[in-house]
Protein backbone atom coordinates (compact mmCIF):
# COMPACT_ATOMS: atom_id res chain seq x y z
CA UNK A 1 0.00 0.00 0.00
CA UNK A 2 1.16 3.48 -1.15
CA UNK A 3 1.02 5.64 2.09
CA UNK A 4 2.08 8.76 0.19
CA UNK A 5 1.78 9.37 -3.65
CA UNK A 6 2.06 12.41 -5.53
CA UNK A 7 0.67 11.79 -9.28
CA UNK A 8 1.60 15.10 -12.15
CA UNK A 9 2.09 17.29 -8.83
CA UNK A 10 2.79 20.83 -10.38
CA UNK A 11 2.45 23.69 -8.03
CA UNK A 12 3.56 26.87 -10.27
CA UNK A 13 4.71 30.43 -9.00
CA UNK A 14 5.56 31.29 -12.51
CA UNK A 15 9.26 32.18 -13.92
CA UNK A 16 10.05 28.12 -13.57
CA UNK A 17 9.67 28.44 -9.99
CA UNK A 18 7.87 25.30 -8.47
CA UNK A 19 7.73 21.92 -8.46
CA UNK A 20 6.62 20.57 -12.06
CA UNK A 21 4.78 17.03 -12.50
CA UNK A 22 6.15 15.02 -9.24
CA UNK A 23 5.57 11.64 -9.02
CA UNK A 24 6.50 9.72 -5.95
CA UNK A 25 5.46 6.89 -3.63
CA UNK A 26 6.46 5.92 -0.08
CA UNK A 27 5.04 2.27 1.08
CA UNK A 28 3.97 1.73 4.17
CA UNK A 29 7.13 1.26 6.78
CA UNK A 30 8.96 2.49 4.01
CA UNK A 31 11.38 5.75 4.95
CA UNK A 32 12.16 8.41 1.98
CA UNK A 33 14.78 10.58 2.21
CA UNK A 34 14.36 13.87 0.27
CA UNK A 35 17.00 16.01 -1.15
CA UNK A 36 17.78 18.83 -3.40
CA UNK A 37 19.50 22.41 -3.18
CA UNK A 38 18.29 25.35 -1.56
CA UNK A 39 14.68 26.42 -3.54
CA UNK A 40 14.54 23.25 -5.23
CA UNK A 41 11.15 22.40 -3.71
CA UNK A 42 11.95 20.17 -1.08
CA UNK A 43 8.94 22.39 1.39
CA UNK A 44 6.78 23.36 -1.46
CA UNK A 45 6.37 19.21 -1.98
CA UNK A 46 6.03 18.70 1.99
CA UNK A 47 3.88 21.38 2.30
CA UNK A 48 1.35 19.44 -0.33
CA UNK A 49 1.90 16.27 1.47
CA UNK A 50 0.52 18.01 4.46
CA UNK A 51 -2.60 19.92 2.67
CA UNK A 52 -1.61 23.34 3.26
CA UNK A 53 -1.24 24.23 -0.44
CA UNK A 54 -3.57 23.20 -3.39
CA UNK A 55 -1.82 22.18 -6.26
CA UNK A 56 -1.75 23.96 -9.42
CA UNK A 57 -2.05 20.52 -11.24
CA UNK A 58 -2.05 16.98 -10.30
CA UNK A 59 -3.18 14.99 -6.91
CA UNK A 60 -1.40 14.07 -3.44
CA UNK A 61 -2.85 11.21 -1.85
CA UNK A 62 -2.04 9.92 2.25
CA UNK A 63 -3.77 6.91 3.58
CA UNK A 64 -5.90 6.86 -0.15
CA UNK A 65 -7.09 10.22 1.07
CA UNK A 66 -6.41 13.35 -0.77
CA UNK A 67 -3.95 15.52 1.36
CA UNK A 68 -5.79 18.98 0.10
CA UNK A 69 -9.51 17.74 0.29
CA UNK A 70 -9.00 15.66 3.65
CA UNK A 71 -6.13 17.88 5.39
CA UNK A 72 -7.26 17.83 9.07
CA UNK A 73 -8.49 14.48 8.74
CA UNK A 74 -4.67 13.75 7.49
CA UNK A 75 -3.15 15.79 10.04
CA UNK A 76 -4.09 13.94 12.81
CA UNK A 77 -2.53 10.89 11.52
CA UNK A 78 1.05 12.61 10.91
CA UNK A 79 3.87 13.72 13.34
CA UNK A 80 5.24 16.22 11.58
CA UNK A 81 8.32 19.06 12.18
CA UNK A 82 8.28 22.18 9.54
CA UNK A 83 11.13 23.68 7.68
CA UNK A 84 10.17 26.99 9.56
CA UNK A 85 8.97 26.88 13.06
CA UNK A 86 6.29 29.47 14.69
CA UNK A 87 5.20 28.88 17.81
CA UNK A 88 1.80 29.92 19.09
CA UNK A 89 1.63 32.69 22.20
CA UNK A 90 2.34 30.71 24.48
CA UNK A 91 4.28 30.88 27.14
CA UNK A 92 6.36 27.94 28.02
CA UNK A 93 7.64 24.36 26.44
CA UNK A 94 5.67 22.40 28.53
CA UNK A 95 2.48 24.89 28.06
CA UNK A 96 2.89 24.18 23.85
CA UNK A 97 3.55 20.61 24.43
CA UNK A 98 0.07 19.88 26.33
CA UNK A 99 -1.00 22.24 23.92
CA UNK A 100 -0.60 20.04 21.26
CA UNK A 101 -1.54 16.66 23.56
CA UNK A 102 -5.24 18.10 23.64
CA UNK A 103 -5.46 18.79 19.71
CA UNK A 104 -3.77 14.88 19.13
CA UNK A 105 -6.22 13.44 22.27
CA UNK A 106 -2.96 12.37 24.04
CA UNK A 107 -3.24 11.72 27.73
CA UNK A 108 -0.56 9.21 28.12
CA UNK A 109 2.57 11.42 28.10
CA UNK A 110 5.45 9.11 29.08
CA UNK A 111 6.67 8.63 25.57
CA UNK A 112 7.04 12.60 25.53
CA UNK A 113 8.79 12.48 28.46
CA UNK A 114 11.62 10.09 27.25
CA UNK A 115 12.39 12.03 23.88
CA UNK A 116 12.56 14.87 26.61
CA UNK A 117 15.40 13.60 27.98
CA UNK A 118 16.65 11.46 25.04
CA UNK A 119 16.98 15.11 23.25
CA UNK A 120 17.80 17.02 26.62
CA UNK A 121 15.21 19.45 26.67
CA UNK A 122 14.12 22.22 28.97
CA UNK A 123 10.32 22.25 28.03
CA UNK A 124 9.77 24.86 31.43
CA UNK A 125 11.71 27.76 29.42
CA UNK A 126 10.33 30.73 27.45
CA UNK A 127 9.43 29.61 23.92
CA UNK A 128 9.89 33.01 22.89
CA UNK A 129 13.10 33.16 23.99
CA UNK A 130 14.30 29.34 23.21
CA UNK A 131 17.57 29.27 21.11
CA UNK A 132 17.31 27.92 17.53
CA UNK A 133 18.01 24.34 18.66
CA UNK A 134 15.78 23.84 22.16
CA UNK A 135 12.99 25.11 19.60
CA UNK A 136 13.86 22.65 16.95
CA UNK A 137 13.93 19.89 20.17
CA UNK A 138 10.49 21.20 20.92
CA UNK A 139 9.24 20.64 17.83
CA UNK A 140 10.42 17.13 17.31
CA UNK A 141 8.91 16.49 20.21
CA UNK A 142 5.48 17.91 19.71
CA UNK A 143 5.79 15.33 16.62
CA UNK A 144 6.76 12.02 18.11
CA UNK A 145 5.24 11.90 21.35
CA UNK A 146 1.74 11.11 19.97
CA UNK A 147 3.42 7.88 17.98
CA UNK A 148 1.74 8.78 14.95
CA UNK A 149 2.09 5.79 12.09
CA UNK A 150 3.36 8.54 9.26
CA UNK A 151 6.22 10.82 10.30
CA UNK A 152 6.98 13.86 8.00
CA UNK A 153 10.26 16.11 8.79
CA UNK A 154 10.72 19.27 7.25
CA UNK A 155 15.18 19.56 7.73
CA UNK A 156 14.72 18.01 11.21
CA UNK A 157 18.62 18.28 12.44
CA UNK A 158 18.41 21.91 11.74
CA UNK A 159 19.71 23.91 14.53
CA UNK A 160 20.70 20.44 16.30
CA UNK A 161 24.41 20.38 17.82
CA UNK A 162 26.40 17.17 16.56
CA UNK A 163 25.47 15.32 19.58
CA UNK A 164 21.72 15.78 19.68
CA UNK A 165 21.67 15.23 15.71
CA UNK A 166 23.22 11.67 16.50
CA UNK A 167 20.52 11.19 19.72
CA UNK A 168 17.56 12.39 16.84
CA UNK A 169 19.12 10.26 14.20
CA UNK A 170 18.86 6.97 16.79
CA UNK A 171 15.38 7.94 17.92
CA UNK A 172 13.93 8.16 14.18
CA UNK A 173 16.05 4.53 13.38
CA UNK A 174 14.39 3.35 16.27
CA UNK A 175 10.63 4.76 14.71
CA UNK A 176 11.35 3.31 10.99
CA UNK A 177 11.67 -0.05 12.89
CA UNK A 178 8.36 -0.51 14.43
CA UNK A 179 7.15 0.08 11.14
CA UNK A 180 6.62 4.17 10.63
CA UNK A 181 6.13 5.19 7.35
CA UNK A 182 8.40 7.99 7.24
CA UNK A 183 9.18 11.26 4.96
CA UNK A 184 12.31 13.19 5.50
CA UNK A 185 13.96 16.25 3.60
CA UNK A 186 17.36 17.18 4.59
CA UNK A 187 20.60 19.01 3.30
CA UNK A 188 23.05 15.96 4.60
CA UNK A 189 23.47 13.19 2.48
CA UNK A 190 24.91 11.20 5.26
CA UNK A 191 21.92 11.43 7.21
CA UNK A 192 19.71 10.14 4.72
CA UNK A 193 22.43 7.26 3.38
CA UNK A 194 21.96 5.93 7.34
CA UNK A 195 18.66 6.04 7.85
CA UNK A 196 16.40 5.91 4.81
CA UNK A 197 15.08 2.70 2.50
CA UNK A 198 14.55 4.98 -0.82
CA UNK A 199 16.09 9.24 -1.34
CA UNK A 200 14.52 11.22 -3.91
CA UNK A 201 16.69 13.96 -5.87
CA UNK A 202 14.63 17.23 -6.90
CA UNK A 203 16.68 20.07 -8.99
CA UNK A 204 14.61 22.92 -10.26
CA UNK A 205 10.99 21.84 -9.00
CA UNK A 206 11.91 18.17 -11.03
CA UNK A 207 12.33 14.87 -9.59
CA UNK A 208 15.72 13.56 -11.08
CA UNK A 209 16.13 10.56 -9.87
CA UNK A 210 14.66 8.06 -6.73
CA UNK A 211 17.56 5.90 -5.44
CA UNK A 212 16.79 2.48 -3.68
CA UNK A 213 19.85 2.55 -1.07
CA UNK A 214 20.55 -0.96 -1.51
CA UNK A 215 21.48 -0.56 -4.75
CA UNK A 216 24.21 1.91 -3.70
CA UNK A 217 25.03 -0.65 -0.88
CA UNK A 218 25.60 -3.31 -2.90
CA UNK A 219 26.46 -1.56 -6.21
CA UNK A 220 28.36 -3.93 -8.25
CA UNK A 221 31.24 -2.17 -9.05
CA UNK A 222 33.94 -0.70 -7.31
CA UNK A 223 36.88 1.94 -7.02
CA UNK A 224 40.48 1.49 -5.70
CA UNK A 225 43.56 3.81 -5.41
CA UNK A 226 46.47 2.31 -5.00
CA UNK A 227 50.06 3.97 -4.77
CA UNK A 228 53.23 1.81 -5.90
CA UNK A 229 56.76 2.62 -3.68
CA UNK A 230 58.25 2.70 -7.79
CA UNK A 231 57.89 4.71 -10.37
CA UNK A 232 58.24 1.61 -12.86
CA UNK A 233 55.68 -0.49 -10.84
CA UNK A 234 52.98 2.09 -11.63
CA UNK A 235 53.78 2.73 -15.25
CA UNK A 236 54.08 -1.07 -15.50
CA UNK A 237 50.65 -1.32 -13.81
CA UNK A 238 49.50 1.11 -16.56
CA UNK A 239 49.82 -1.70 -19.09
CA UNK A 240 47.52 -3.76 -17.23
CA UNK A 241 43.76 -4.35 -18.59
CA UNK A 242 42.02 -2.38 -15.97
CA UNK A 243 39.98 1.00 -16.50
CA UNK A 244 41.26 3.76 -15.15
CA UNK A 245 39.72 7.08 -13.30
CA UNK A 246 42.28 8.77 -12.55
CA UNK A 247 46.17 8.92 -12.53
CA UNK A 248 48.60 10.97 -10.40
CA UNK A 249 51.99 10.43 -11.73
CA UNK A 250 53.46 12.25 -9.01
CA UNK A 251 52.15 9.82 -6.23
CA UNK A 252 52.83 7.07 -8.69
CA UNK A 253 48.90 6.34 -7.30
CA UNK A 254 46.35 5.14 -10.25
CA UNK A 255 42.82 5.01 -9.53
CA UNK A 256 40.85 1.83 -11.48
CA UNK A 257 37.23 0.72 -11.63
CA UNK A 258 36.38 -3.03 -11.56
CA UNK A 259 33.88 -5.35 -11.08
CA UNK A 260 33.01 -6.30 -7.03
CA UNK A 261 33.66 -9.82 -8.20
CA UNK A 262 37.12 -9.10 -9.82
CA UNK A 263 38.08 -7.75 -6.88
CA UNK A 264 39.90 -10.50 -5.53
CA UNK A 265 41.38 -11.33 -8.93
CA UNK A 266 42.79 -7.48 -8.34
CA UNK A 267 44.47 -8.52 -5.30
CA UNK A 268 46.24 -11.41 -7.21
CA UNK A 269 47.80 -9.19 -9.68
CA UNK A 270 48.98 -6.65 -7.27
CA UNK A 271 50.76 -9.64 -5.73
CA UNK A 272 53.51 -9.10 -8.37
CA UNK A 273 54.51 -5.59 -7.70
CA UNK A 274 55.71 -3.31 -4.91
CA UNK A 275 52.40 -1.64 -3.55
CA UNK A 276 52.76 1.03 -0.81
CA UNK A 277 49.18 1.20 0.08
CA UNK A 278 45.65 0.30 -1.57
CA UNK A 279 42.34 1.70 -0.75
CA UNK A 280 39.10 1.39 -1.52
CA UNK A 281 36.42 4.46 -2.60
CA UNK A 282 33.13 4.08 -1.03
CA UNK A 283 30.16 4.92 -3.36
CA UNK A 284 28.24 7.52 -1.84
CA UNK A 285 24.54 8.55 -2.59
CA UNK A 286 26.23 12.22 -2.80
CA UNK A 287 28.53 10.80 -5.76
CA UNK A 288 25.63 8.86 -7.32
CA UNK A 289 23.16 12.11 -7.37
CA UNK A 290 26.15 14.54 -8.39
CA UNK A 291 27.28 12.31 -11.23
CA UNK A 292 23.28 11.69 -12.27
CA UNK A 293 22.74 15.57 -12.09
CA UNK A 294 26.13 16.91 -13.59
CA UNK A 295 26.12 14.74 -16.71
CA UNK A 296 23.00 16.54 -17.71
CA UNK A 297 24.28 20.28 -16.90
CA UNK A 298 26.02 22.43 -19.02
CA UNK A 299 29.48 24.21 -17.61
CA UNK A 300 27.76 26.99 -15.71
CA UNK A 301 24.75 25.11 -14.23
CA UNK A 302 27.35 22.75 -12.86
CA UNK A 303 29.27 25.69 -10.92
CA UNK A 304 26.30 26.93 -9.55
CA UNK A 305 25.04 23.26 -8.56
CA UNK A 306 28.15 22.85 -6.94
CA UNK A 307 27.83 26.16 -4.90
CA UNK A 308 24.25 25.02 -3.20
CA UNK A 309 24.78 21.51 -2.36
Amino acid sequence: MNVIETQNLTKDYGEGRGIFDLNLSVKEGEMMGYVGTNGSGKTTTIRHIMGFLKPTSGTVFVTGLSSWEHSSEIVKKIGYVPGEIAFPDLKTGIDFLKCQADFLGLHDMTYANTLIERLQLDPRANLKRMSKGMKQKTALVAALMNDAPIIILDEPTTGLDPLMRAAFLDIIREEHKKGKTIFMSSHSFDELETTCDKVALINDGHIIDICNMQDIRSRSIKEFKIEFHTKEDYLRFLSENYEKTRLQEQYNQVTIRVGADAASQLLGVLKHYNVKFISELPYTLEMHFKNILFSNLNKEQKNKTISNF
